[in-house]
């Protein structure tokens, strides 16, 4: 059995099976189409019955990944899988009684099991003695690192230049967009990395900590420290956000990104056509996307409490916009509404993009 710290580095050589029973949309299976899009070792089949017989190309153009009904089909692929990955973040972030038969049998047949939920399946003692007969390991990534040091105002180190993702909603892709801005830098000739906060990021990028399980005095400290290990990696660090300031239950993590980053600037992250915040507890209440000028000067003042940062860009989901002219269109309003660059770095070429954003950071009188 095996927690996640700083460093969970991926094994190139392993296959993976992706688990999202019943489950495979892009709000629920955020780490399966994560791992399918940007992740580092293959993923060999998606375990998803009501899907079976069918290729993730279907939803994710461009990447060949079959559905399977089974363990058992996925076991007997050309090439099986060597770990099983728990591929949604539900709210709460428990396991699916229903799964359970799936993650023991996957460690019978010694799969090691990969999980980002806040329920820690290496603590269940049922899955560790399973784990413990066949020799698998459990991977708890939201298992917080064994420090407790709270912020201490630690500059960032000379010509080095942060920026951090934020949103006006949870799930709206902060993550893809600091993996796209960062390949995009790297493109440029930068040195670049993402700094992961979350789940998918760690498994991705293998190294982190899931910030979203942190004890709330350690928050700050912790993304803190976390920017130190991104300098000490490239020039150009882009942290990965959470949640929405404005969010009825996932704001606090975003404030302690915000106030622990201390970035140079940030990028807002929107999804046009999307009204109201996915708060599922309450139905009956109605708590709106924020108006975009207004919530981008609500980050500057909050930021600045601790110290002057700059929304620089918004980074578009046009995900809910079919036609690739639409989106474009959409784009060009957003840029006129906000005055910032914008583009969506996910459907379209997040170069340009990056260009504008390089130029109005280096242009910052803090920088």
């Amino acid at each position: 059995m095996a927690a996640a710290r700083l460093q969970s580095v991926p094994t190139p050589d392993r296959r993976l099976l992706v688990l999202t029973e019943g489950q495979f949309a892009v709000h629920d299976a955020k780490t399966a189409i994560g791992l399918i899009r940007y992740g580092r070792e293959p993923v060999v089949a998606v375990l998803d019955s009501t899907k079976a017989g069918r290729n993730v190309d279907e939803f994710l153009p461009g990447h060949d990944v079959p559905f399977v009904a089974s363990l058992e089909e996925a076991l007997a692929l050309p090439e099986p899988p060597d770990a099983l990955v728990i591929g949604i973040a539900p709210t709460g972030g428990r396991l699916p009684d229903a799964w359970r038969s799936t993650i023991r049998d996957a460690l019978a047949a010694r799969l090691d099991v990969l999980s980002g939920l806040h329920q820690f399946l290496g603590d269940d003692p049922e899955f560790s003695a399973a784990a413990a007969a066949s020799g698998a390991r459990i991977v708890d990534y939201r298992r917080p690192p064994e420090r407790m040091e709270t912020a201490v105002g630690r500059p960032h180190g000379a010509n080095k230049r942060v920026i951090l993702t934020v949103a006006t909603d949870c799930a709206l892709g902060k993550m893809s967009a600091a993996l796209e801005l960062a390949a995009a830098a790297r493109s440029a000739g930068h040195s670049a990395c993402m700094v992961p906060t979350g789940q998918t990021g760690m498994m991705i990028e293998g190294w982190g900590v899931a910030v979203d399980r942190l004890v709330s005095d350690f928050l700050n400290g912790t993304v803190e420290w976390l920017v130190e290990q991104g300098e000490t990696r490239a020039d150009w660090v882009i942290v990965e956000g959470q949640g929405s300031l404005d969010h009825p239950a996932y704001s606090a993590v975003t404030l302690g990104l915000i106030h622990g980053a201390t970035p140079h600037a940030m990028v807002m992250v929107h999804k046009p056509g999307l009204l109201e915040h996915d708060f599922e507890h309450r139905p009956d209440a109605s708590y709106p996307i924020a108006d975009l000028p207004d919530f981008i000067a609500l980050h500057e003042r909050v930021a600045a409490l601790v110290r002057p940062s700059k929304v620089v860009a918004v980074a578009l989901n046009t995900s809910l916009i079919a036609d690739d002219r639409d989106a474009r269109r959409q784009i060009e309003a957003t840029a006129a509404e906000t005055g910032l660059p914008c583009d969506d770095p996910v459907r379209f070429d997040a170069e340009f993009l990056w260009s504008d954003i390089e130029a109005a950071v280096e242009a910052l009188p803090w920088v």
